[in-house]
């Protein structure tokens, strides 16, 4: 009763709750990239390295220029591959939201990550509360997906009403089990972000 052998739909609760928990995965995956360019008190490469570069017309990220590395703790070292980019380099990493302020000697640009001050770090918990709301939606709309397919296949009667019920509160609780450690991603980079 589960799949049609006509060919239909092939779906089992189990396909649609293994689908959802890897999405559920991607979505985490994505906000901890996104965090990781959030900065912190210390100087890290993926601070800049998606900064968009204007190279011969073209929006670049940082990385796919240039060699990015954290010398020390309060700064970090650009090498661009071609010399050439140097001053747009320069001036994206002036103009990003980040507050550096690069120095160049010619051949390197030094990016040094001044330490935060007090409300910098507030202003940068209520920008890390936000990518956490927006993480807990992306999953929330994952388990709305879920939902509407475990419903789909029960008014076609591919599953029965009790399959239906049993795999939601399964899809709840693959929900709940994210949406905490998306909470315990945000509290351990908050935690960075106060430290001092």
């Amino acid at each position: 009763m589960t799949t049609n052998n006509d060919g239909g739909n092939d779906q089992t609760p189990e396909t649609v709750l293994t689908d959802v928990d890897h999405k559920m995965d991607r979505a985490i995956d994505a906000l901890k990239r996104e965090l990781s360019a959030l900065r912190t008190g210390r100087a890290t490469p993926s601070l800049i390295e998606n900064i968009k570069v204007d190279y011969y017309g073209v929006p670049t990220p940082l990385n796919q220029i240039a060699s990015i590395s954290a010398p020390d703790a309060r700064a970090i070292m650009v090498q661009p591959w071609d010399k050439a980019a140097m001053k747009e380099i320069e001036k994206s990493l002036l103009m990003s939201d980040m507050g550096f302020n690069p120095s160049n000697d010619g051949t390197n640009i030094t990016v040094p990550v001044p330490p935060l001050n007090t409300e910098r770090r507030q202003d940068l918990v209520k920008v890390l509360k936000r990518k956490i709301e927006d993480g807990k939606v992306s999953i929330r709309n994952v388990r709305r997906d879920g939902q509407d397919r475990l419903r789909k296949m029960e008014k076609d009667k591919d599953i029965s009403q009790d399959q239906s019920r049993r795999a939601q509160d399964q899809l709840q609780k693959a929900t709940d089990g994210h949406t905490k450690t998306v909470d315990q991603v945000g509290a351990a980079k908050e935690a960075e972000i106060l430290q001092v």
